[in-house]
């Protein structure tokens, strides 16, 4: 498991729940979906910027969100969720997660997420602020530099590197998420 996971900065841990299994006897896919929201908030708890999360002015709003099942979890079972920050734009961050079964040994869901910086008072999307983009860079380079001394490669990520999307302009367009496309105000996530 730690290997599988050695990719991401933060890791959770929570057992699947009995309530979580739907008729067919498993985790329902919807959960997952919950597991990577779990994972997400504890990478925005670990950034240590808590105007960001507290959306004062400038937070978070999920744009798109995706998930990839590799085997079904069922009670009882822990699942270790990795989340990270794969690339970042002008105005939006895309998260990578991955869902790990302790009972399973093996990687049971992995997915993406784009997350959109949102200005709550003008209601609409902002650039990142710099203080959140350097806490991203750090927290990813911490984790390069914690791969390089196990013995592996430095990786050469566009965080690390200072290099990739300052335009945004690599991030595909894609479904809108629910819960953003029902909240009212939003405009062009």
């Amino acid at each position: 498991m730690e290997k599988m996971l050695a990719d991401y900065p933060v890791v959770v841990e929570t057992p699947v729940a009995w309530g979580e299994m739907d008729a067919f006897g498993h985790v329902n896919n919807i959960v997952y979906f919950r597991y990577f929201e779990t994972a997400r908030i504890a990478y925005f708890e670990k950034l240590n910027v808590p105007e960001f999360l507290g959306r004062d002015p400038i937070g978070p709003i999920l744009a798109e969100t995706t998930c990839r099942y590799r085997a079904a979890l069922s009670y009882p079972d822990t699942v270790s969720i990795g989340a990270r920050v794969m690339s970042v734009g002008e105005d939006r961050f895309v998260m990578r997660y991955a869902v790990f079964s302790h009972r399973l040994g093996r990687l049971a869901a992995e997915g993406e997420g784009t997350m959109v910086c949102y200005d709550y008072r003008q209601n609409r999307k902002a650039a990142i602020p710099e203080k959140l983009r350097r806490r991203i860079a750090e927290i990813e380079e911490s984790l390069s530099k914690k791969v390089n001394e196990h013995g592996r490669g430095q990786e050469q990520t566009p965080l690390a590197t200072g290099e990739g999307n300052k335009k945004g302009r690599r991030f595909r367009a894609g479904p809108v998420s629910f819960t953003a496309f029902c909240a009212a105000g939003y405009q062009s996530l």
